[in-house]
Parts: C-alpha cells; sequence; structure tokens
C-alpha cells in the first residue's frame, strides 16, 4: 500500500505537535516516564517560585516543583506540589525550605530531612519555612538606608531652601554695598577739589612742622647747655655756702678752745666758773627761803612802814593806798 504525501506530511506534523507538548511538560517538571512521588507544602507567599524550579537536598537536584495552586478558602496561601525522585526517602517532619537560587533572583526548594523519623507517605505534607535570602536580606538592610536617604534629602532640601533665601538676602546686600560704592564715588567726584586742597595744606603743615623742628633744634640745645650751666653755678654756690659755714664754725671751736669770747672764757676761766655756781646757789637758796617765809617778804597794811631789816641787809617798804599796793625795795 502506498502511503501519499499528504498523509506523512500529516503525521510528521502530529508527532512534532505531540513532542512539542510532552518536551514542554517535561520541562515544566512533568515527566512521563519516570515513577516519582509527589509531596505537599503550604506557603504563605512563594516569593515568585514557578513551576519546574528545582528541589535540592545539599546542593544535589533531587526534584522539581511540578505545581502550584492558590487556596483562596485558606486567607490564599499557596499550595506547592513537589516532584521527587523515587529513591528519595522522606521523613515526617522533613522541612522544605523556600530559598534563593543565585544573584539573579530565581527561587528553589531546599530538603531538610529528619533522620531517624518514620517515612512520609506519597502525597504528603511537609513543613514550609523560609531562608532569609538575599534579596530579603538586602531589603532589610536597603530600606533603613533608604528612610535615612530620604531623611537626608529632606535635610538637604530645607538648607537648599535657607541657602536660596540667604543667597537674596547676600544679593540684597550687594544690592546696597554697590549703591554705598556709588554714592562714595560721587561724593569724592564732587570733593574732589576740597580734598585735593586740604592734602596740599596738610603738605605744607608737615613741611613747616619740619622747618619749625630744624629751628627749634639748636634753640633746645642752648636750652640744654643753659640748663647744666644753671645747674653747675647752683651747685657751686652751695659748696662754697657750705665751705664758708663750716670754716666759720671751725674758728667758733677754736676761740672756745683758746678762751677768745664769752663761750671760750666760760670754758676756760674757773674763778668765773665758780662764780656762776655760787650765784646760782645763793638764787636756790633765796627762792626756798622766798616759798618757806613768804611774810619776811611781802606785807599788807594801809599806811607805809618800814620792815625789819631782811638777811642781806635789805629793807623793804611797803606802800598801801586804796588802790594798790606798792613794794619798794632799797639798799643800804
Amino acid at each position: 500500500m502506498k502511503v501519499s504525501k499528504e498523509v506523512k506530511v500529516g503525521l510528521l506534523a502530529v508527532v512534532s505537535l505531540m513532542m512539542l507538548y510532552f518536551g514542554f511538560r517535561f520541562l515544566k517538571g512533568s515527566d512521563f516516564f519516570s515513577s516519582n512521588h509527589t509531596y505537599q507544602v503550604v506557603y504563605d507567599n512563594i516569593d515568585g517560585l514557578t513551576a519546574s524550579n528545582p528541589v535540592r537536598i545539599n546542593g544535589l537536584s533531587v526534584g522539581r516543583v511540578k505545581t502550584i495552586e492558590i487556596l483562596q478558602d485558606k486567607n490564599n496561601k499557596l499550595l506547592v506540589t513537589l516532584d521527587l525522585n523515587k529513591n528519595i526517602r522522606v521523613t515526617k517532619g522533613t522541612e522544605a525550605i523556600l530559598a534563593d537560587n543565585g544573584l539573579l533572583g530565581g527561587k528553589e526548594i531546599l530538603l531538610s530531612i529528619k533522620a531517624g523519623q518514620p517515612e512520609l507517605e506519597e502525597g504528603g505534607m511537609l513543613i514550609g519555612t523560609k531562608e532569609t535570602g538575599l534579596t530579603s536580606l538586602i531589603r532589610e538592610k536597603t530600606l533603613p538606608v533608604l528612610n535615612n536617604v530620604d531623611s537626608l534629602t529632606y535635610q538637604l532640601n530645607r538648607v537648599v531652601a535657607q541657602f536660596d533665601q540667604t543667597g537674596a538676602v547676600l544679593k540684597q546686600t550687594l544690592r546696597s554695598a554697590d549703591a554705598g560704592m556709588k554714592t562714595l564715588d560721587l561724593t569724592v567726584s564732587e570733593n574732589r577739589a576740597g580734598l585735593r586742597a586740604t592734602l596740599a595744606s596738610v603738605t605744607n603743615l608737615a613741611n613747616s612742622l619740619a622747618e619749625t623742628e630744624k629751628q627749634l633744634n639748636p634753640i633746645l640745645t642752648k636750652m640744654d647747655t643753659f640748663a647744666d650751666s644753671l645747674q653747675g653755678l647752683q651747685m657751686k654756690q652751695t659748696l662754697l655756702t657750705v665751705n664758708k659755714t663750716v670754716g666759720n664754725l671751725q674758728r667758733m671751736l677754736s676761740d672756745i678752745s683758746d678762751g677768745r669770747g664769752s663761750l671760750g672764757k666760760l670754758a676756760s676761766d674757773e674763778a668765773l666758773y665758780r662764780n656762776v655756781n655760787a650765784t646760782t646757789m645763793s638764787m636756790e637758796r633765796l627762792l626756798r627761803d622766798l616759798r618757806e617765809n613768804p611774810k619776811r617778804y611781802v606785807h599788807f597794811s594801809l599806811f607805809g612802814r618800814k620792815n625789819k631789816e631782811l638777811p642781806g641787809g635789805t629793807d623793804t617798804l611797803f606802800l598801801a593806798t586804796p588802790a594798790k599796793v606798792m613794794v619798794a625795795d632799797s639798799a643800804r
């Protein structure tokens, strides 16, 4: 029986479609030519896990993710079905850890099998946990930095706004300074002639002071010489006076030593000394007798009379009048 070309093309097309379908299913994790065991695990969030992602034990691939279903009656949790090699013995309490698969953001499931536990039947439920992946770690570390960056940006915006205000104030200050400089230039221009005259007067005054200083220098020199001369003259007069005084004193001491003059005679004449001493003693006796016997010397009477003769041959005559008492002494 001869087969036509159309039948051959049709059969080839059917075979190609079947190969494409089964190949796609195989790539998604469905192995039609092996008898694998399936297990299930529930996650709150799978973080981008898709079907056909690998399942590993200690880095060795032992299966793939078969299907992912959403459980809307259980708060939208996700039921993940794992297709594992039939030679892998899964025990109760085995953890299915959702982890990152490399730096590109892929996901994989890592099995942590509990040794010494009874074997889990096919279709059993695994314990779903998550590993802190690189994305989560970056998110945890990046969020505080981003918050700080936002705060820093806000502060920078405030500082820039203040700079804008400061810039406005600075511009106004510069305008005021520019206006002041213009006013000063105008003032200088208007008073330039007066300033020149003032500077010329100051220059003339400086020149006059210089000439005056030249004229004063000889006068000051003469005054210094005159002061020195006057001081020398006063010193000479003082020395002459002192010398004269010393000479007079020396002559006086010489006269006393030689017995000339009153002091010299008093110092050298013993007879004179004895007479003066005797006179002094007589005066002392007279004063003592006057204190002890005052009635011998003083009498009060209405009529004058002659008193007794006093020692030493002296009579005292007392004359009394209504106005006063008179005392007369006469020497015999």
